[in-house]
């Protein structure tokens, strides 16, 4: 009998479904890393009926895993031809192959688990849960690598919106915990925490009108040594704001695995629209904050082009400027990077330092070797630092994923 692989992608994740040893064998030859989708779960979302029986009992019958989606496993979408639904968002199709070898795609055909559209907009929902959980992994482990730890950022506020964060936290801790343990969300857990998304709200807003702050206060200053002070302190404190804004991010998507367990108990007919909504709502506030960060970052490059400027008369305050700008540069990058915000901003570029020093070659006897050789050193280090940022950033993030994937794959050997 021929292999049946059943794969649906939503953006974010690939499900592969089908018999427990044509699912190993599939994601063993296309060299895929994955995580339990939790199948079971799906019997929820069914109604009674003879359909319903017939379905559970395939559902019993299936192992399902999910993959994030890389640049490899997207591949793999275009690769077996997924077709994507108009209604749902979803690429679904159906991989055939004998003796465990995978060799061509076919449509769902009738009968298919994933026909039924009650349990295809569950695997869908479920779906969206495991991409949140691993972007709040991924938000704990670039919490743990920064210097300042978030936590120490909002006890060191007096503000009350911060101190109402931290226990927005321990409620969200605490309900994420009794649903890994009972499985479901219950009225009584979602009653706790149904109101804490105005909180989050609150302080993401506070943080972003921070960074504006800054960014704004990078444009008042005309003079050259004011101005190497403020690109000091948004050195300083723009990582502090990120790490809030991620941890905001972190408990919103929290809420969202919560709120799609609820619906998929109280209403599973409004699953895929509450999934999709919660979609477009995330990215909304991706859009928020890239617009912010992408602020700063003008301020910032408009800061180094007046240091350019300054080099020769004020090598050591121009420096400055600069190298804030880099530093800059380079937490953004991480930070989009990390919450999956496409548009970066590119580095500090050697031209720009190569423009300004032949600008003033005219007038280096005049001002002296020493303001031309600072010019000089200065943008070379410019250039390599602007070089390495990115490199840098993703083989320390690849590191991270990868040290998260290995513990998984540990922890469902054991399991």
């Amino acid at each position: 009998m021929d292999d049946e692989i059943q794969l649906i992608s939503d953006g974010d994740g690939l499900a592969v479904i089908g018999d427990p040893a044509a699912v190993e064998r599939f994601l063993v030859s296309e060299g895929l890393t994955s995580k339990d989708l939790g199948l079971p779960r799906l019997g929820t979302v069914l109604s009674a009926g003879s359909a319903v029986t017939q379905a559970g009992s395939e559902i019993a019958a299936n192992s399902g895993r999910w993959v994030k989606l890389s640049k490899k496993s997207a591949q793999l979408v275009q690769k077996h031809g997924l077709r994507e639904s108009s209604k749902t968002h979803l690429s679904t199709g159906v991989v055939r192959g004998k003796h465990g070898q995978i060799k061509g795609f076919v449509e769902f055909t009738k009968g298919s688990l994933l026909t039924n559209p009650a349990v295809l907009a569950g695997a869908a929902g479920i779906m969206a849960q495991l991409a949140m959980q691993q972007a709040m992994d991924e938000i704990t482990d670039y919490l743990a690598t920064i210097d300042k730890k978030v936590d120490d950022v909002l006890r060191a506020q007096k503000d009350a919106v911060f101190a109402d964060l931290i226990g927005v936290d321990f409620v969200l801790q605490e309900a994420m915990t009794i649903r890994e343990q009972v499985g479901t969300v219950s009225e009584v857990t979602w009653s706790k925490v149904q109101a804490t998304s105005l909180t989050i709200a609150r302080t993401q807003a506070y943080a972003l009108r921070q960074l504006d702050a800054l960014a704004e206060k990078l444009e008042s200053e005309p003079k050259i040594g004011d101005l190497a002070k403020a690109a000091k302190e948004a050195r300083s404190k723009v990582q502090e704001w990120l790490a809030v804004l991620a941890r905001c991010f972190q408990l919103q998507d929290a809420i969202a695995v919560l709120e799609l367990d609820r619906v998929l108990g109280a209403s599973p007919d409004e699953l895929d629209r509450h999934r999709l909504a919660l979609r477009v709502a995330r990215n909304n506030r991706l859009d928020l904050i890239s617009r912010s960060t992408e602020r700063l970052m003008v301020r910032m490059d408009a800061a180094a082009g007046t240091a350019n400027t300054k080099v020769l008369l004020h090598p050591t305050s121009a420096r400055e400027v600069v190298d804030s700008s880099n530093q800059v540069a380079e937490t953004v990058v991480e930070f989009h990077a990390l919450l999956g915000i496409e548009r970066g901003r590119e580095s500090l570029e050697a031209r720009r330092w190569t423009e300004a020093a032949t600008e003033v070659r005219d007038k280096a006897f005049d001002a002296g070797a020493d303001g031309v050789g600072a010019a000089r050193r200065l943008g070379g280090e410019t250039f390599d630092l602007a070089k390495s940022t990115t490199g840098r950033f993703s083989k320390g993030l690849t590191d991270r994923v990868r040290r998260r994937r290995t513990a998984d794959d540990e922890l469902d050997q054991e399991g």
